[in-house]
């Protein structure tokens, strides 16, 4: 892609301490029970975290728009009437007991980006547009990065509106509840290029003493959601060699879920992370089992090897004990590699502004995932403590948000081109 006029210079930096106060005064809306943040996608807190942002963007001379999935589009406008703009963002919707600065980092990055470049005078030839994508974390509503889904064509508006809540609430209804289905086409949006700063959520670069990552490709990933059946019985008067205990199933593929992710490992992760056991009483064997598998590779062939041997494997396993086993694939994406013209401009930000860096692969899904199949795009990624994340004991520190946000303003400010 077209690259700026120049590089920006060293001495071009953001203000630390006010992104760092902006980031906190954000945790107030929405506070967890344990220092974090509880503002999931479409409530009344989140709600009140998007007008506090679009009062905040507003004073930055920004204009808004909001698209029919209530996405959050706060434009500066460029010199050049037909220049693309440069998009940057992330998500300010949280987990239940989420941390303050998974996605809020972000997007609040991209709020300072603005407000730096208005205190020194600086005008791009490109519009920057900062974005607050809806739902990207998919808890409340699944699936997961469901806005940045529906812009880029590979999630269904109209099926998405219908997906419910654990209460039954539609996310159709509960977004034009709190005010903000927006009436903008998703996806009618052109971009320049996008770029997002991100928390690792990863033990790596805190553990390598590294201040960015450079992220390179991201990991693809299959949710397989697996049904083990047995037959119920009493636990006490049942004999062990008669019993179809789903339960049993369940450890066994358990089990093999780890050694598939051990034998692909360092290049691929496996897990399983929800479980509903049925009946689930004390005095029961199982009668059925649901499950869902969570495989992730940087590596399509390997990530698809990964899967076929878990649908090959599994049901001999659970028929050897007498259980059924059945599985479909519930989500997924491919790996996305980022562009690598965008992903050089963070390289040359790190070693211009002196902060020590490393490629990286983001072990998670973020929006810029499924922009990246439209668009040019590219990641920053900044340590987190002990790499915790989806835990209100996340943390990092004010250097590292610095640090991360100065690295994404001179890449975004390049990519925009300074004019004059």
């Amino acid at each position: 892609m077209a690259q700026g006029l120049g590089k920006p210079g060293e001495n071009l930096r953001i203000n630390g301490d006010r992104l760092w106060d902006t980031i906190h005064a954000m945790a107030e809306i929405g506070p967890g029970i344990a220092g974090g943040s509880n503002r999931q996608t479409v409530t009344d807190e989140d709600a009140e975290g998007r007008k506090l942002f679009q009062t905040w963007c507003e004073e930055a001379g920004l204009t808004m728009g909001v698209d029919q999935m209530g996405t959050m589009f706060m434009r500066r406008e460029g010199t050049d009437p037909d220049a693309l703009p440069v998009y940057v963002g992330s998500h300010l919707d949280t987990q239940p007991t989420g941390g303050r600065y998974d996605g809020v980092l972000g997007v609040l990055a991209g709020l300072e980006i603005v407000r730096t470049l208005n205190d020194l005078g600086i005008q791009t030839r490109h519009p920057i547009v900062v974005t607050n994508w809806t739902n990207e974390e998919g808890t409340r509503f699944a699936p997961a990065m469901m806005a940045s889904g529906v812009f880029a064509g590979v999630l269904d508006q109209d099926d998405v509106y219908q997906h419910t809540d654990a209460e039954g609430k539609t996310f159709g209804e509960e977004l034009e509840r709190i005010g903000w289905k927006g009436e903008e086409e998703v996806g009618a949006r052109k971009m320049h290029a996008f770029l997002e700063l991100h928390i690792e959520q990863g033990p790596i670069l805190e553990a390598k003493g590294k201040d960015i990552g450079v992220v390179t490709h991201g990991q693809g990933l299959r949710w397989i959601e697996c049904t083990i059946t047995g037959k119920e019985s009493h636990t006490g008067s049942t004999p062990m060699p008669m019993r179809k205990n789903a339960g049993r199933g369940l450890a066994q593929v358990t089990e093999l879920v780890h050694e598939i992710a051990m034998t692909n490992a360092p290049n691929a992760v496996g897990a399983i992370g929800h479980v509903d056991v049925y009946p689930n009483s004390r005095n029961i064997i199982p009668g059925k089992v649901v499950c869902t598998v969570d495989f992730r590779s940087h590596e399509l062939d390997r990530l698809n090897d990964m899967v076929n041997r878990l649908m090959s494997d599994a049901p001999k396993l659970c028929e050897a004990i007498d259980v059924n086993f059945s599985a479909e694939i519930v989500g997924q994406f491919d790996p996305p590699e980022f562009d690598k013209t965008l992903v050089q401009s963070i390289r040359d930000a790190a070693e211009r502004l002196g902060y020590s860096h490393q490629d990286i692969i983001s072990g998670a899904g973020h929006d810029a995932c499924w922009i990246n199949k439209l668009y040019p795009t590219a990641m920053v990624m900044c340590p987190c403590v002990d790499g915790l994340s989806h835990n209100e004991a996340e943390d990092i520190s004010k250097e590292w948000s610095t640090a991360g946000a100065e690295v994404l303003f001179h890449a975004v400010v390049e990519t925009a081109e300074i004019v004059g």
